[in-house]
């Protein structure tokens, strides 16, 4: 019998020097204590990726919220267009715009003036004594009127196109000054905020002229700009507002990125992705339960006086709703990762659901190749052999889709995620089917 050689072990000048067994025992050793420390590292840098994830992650999804919030006019009139239509806040509006109307009429002299007529037209002592008395029902009379017609603008859809309306502009002119762009009547040079009339110029001396001022026409193109004020925090301001910008859009890709590192530097990919996947939904759970208890705070700080529970409670929770939908749609796609990376593992659970589910591909399979309708051939043969590239790029093909997907819930992710399992179902029937059709005794013995 030849010797025993290692290929892998060192050599002595390139002769094939044969390792004796105590020699070949240190080369063991040493060969194990150099792959335990690799496999420490790795281990380590992992741990770190993954705590920097978990850190960083309810972060980046507050910071994607704020900036869609604070950047995003459309974004932003969505989520504050429900308020127009919301009974809480519509009470809230027309109580104090009735009040507002009501302390504009001077009650109180109108029913003095009755008085005065009264008296002077010769009315009964009586009847001029009771009209001093007419103010509180007159009040009361004048607040059910307008209340009555301020709460028929209010719930009406002309509000609701105007409160929207006026959202859009107002947010618009305050990003254009915080990001120093030259669009809109409200825009920033250097430290002053200045306001462009032209457009109000050109409607006035338009209607000047229709009005018969032919001399209007000669109004100059000048001076089309009013100073509104100084500030030498602008400046400030409009950093602070590209800081967010890019906290908003790099901070979720910096995360996913620490996450998929954390994954691929761990000696055990599946179960790092388990943890990993398992470590987020947690801090979705805390993100959750923190933002429950801010607004717990919240309705506790609101005087009743100053705003009705009800109505700041729907002003918190349409404001926030967005950024609870994140959250809850972060949780459930780490959620169902978790479920996926233990499915494709040795657990007992595990292998059982996938030899129930391929024993019904196989059966599904058989009986689908014995009709002349389905015949795959060796497409399904293909399939059959490629099994893991298949579902992996199917698997993958969901993910990015999530990715691209502009702002996805709860309800895309489910659909999704129904997507990608009906697709995997059927190319489980088609390889199986494939198999049935080229070798029946395969099909025959099943996984």
């Amino acid at each position: 019998m030849a010797p025993d050689k290692t290929p892998d072990a060192p050599h002595s000048g390139g002769t094939g020097h044969t390792l004796s067994p105590e020699e070949r025992a240190e080369y063991e050793r040493l060969r194990r204590a150099a792959t335990v420390r690799h496999r420490r590292a790795r281990k380590a840098g992992a741990t770190v990726l993954f705590l920097l994830t978990l850190l960083l992650a309810p972060v980046a999804v507050v910071a994607a919220w704020v900036d869609d919030e604070v950047s995003d006019t459309g974004r932003y009139v969505k989520t504050v267009a429900p308020l127009a239509s919301d009974p809480a806040v519509q009470n809230v509006v027309t109580d104090r715009l009735t009040k507002r109307v009501v302390a504009q009429v001077d009650v109180e002299a109108v029913a003095a003036a009755l008085s005065k007529t009264l008296a002077d037209a010769g009315a009964p002592p009586r009847v001029v004594e009771a009209s001093q008395y007419l103010a509180g029902p007159l009040r009361s009379a004048v607040t059910t009127v307008v209340h009555n017609n301020v709460e028929r603008v209010i719930t009406s859809d002309a509000f609701q196109q105007a409160w929207e309306t006026a959202n859009r502009e107002a947010h618009a002119a305050v990003v254009n000054v915080l990001t120093g762009e030259r669009e809109g009547a409200l825009r920033a040079t250097g430290d002053t905020v200045q306001l462009d009339i032209g457009t109000v110029v050109d409607q006035v001396r338009q209607r000047l002229v229709d009005q018969g001022f032919d001399k209007a026409a000669a109004i100059p193109n000048v001076d089309r700009t009013v100073t509104l004020f100084h500030t030498e925090e602008l400046s400030q301001a409009q950093d602070a507002m590209r800081l967010l910008d890019i906290m908003g859009t790099w901070l979720p890709v910096l995360t996913v990125t620490l996450a998929a590192l954390a994954v691929w530097t761990a000696p055990a990919h599946r179960v790092m992705l388990m943890i990993t996947a398992v470590g987020i939904g947690v801090m979705m759970v805390v993100l959750l339960v923190a933002l429950a208890v801010v607004r717990r705070v919240y309705l506790d700080s609101v005087p009743s006086a100053t705003l009705p529970t009800d109505a700041a409670a729907a002003i918190f929770d349409t404001f926030l709703r967005f950024l609870r939908d994140s959250a809850r749609t972060l949780l459930v796609i780490a959620v169902i990762t978790a479920l996926a990376a233990y499915m494709y593992g040795p657990g007992r659970v595990a292998r059982s659901v996938r030899s129930l589910a391929r024993r019904g591909a196989t059966a599904a399979g058989r009986a689908l190749s014995g009709t002349p309708v389905v015949r795959t051939g060796s497409t399904g043969r293909w399939l059959d052999a490629h099994r893991s590239w298949t579902g992996g790029a199917v698997i993958g093909a969901g993910a990015l889709a999530l990715l691209l997907w502009n702002h996805p819930t709860v309800g895309v992710v489910v659909l999704v995620l129904v997507l990608v399992l009906v697709v995997l179902a059927v190319i489980e029937v088609l390889a199986a089917t494939g198999v049935a059709d080229g070798e029946p005794g395969r099909a025959e013995a099943g996984p």
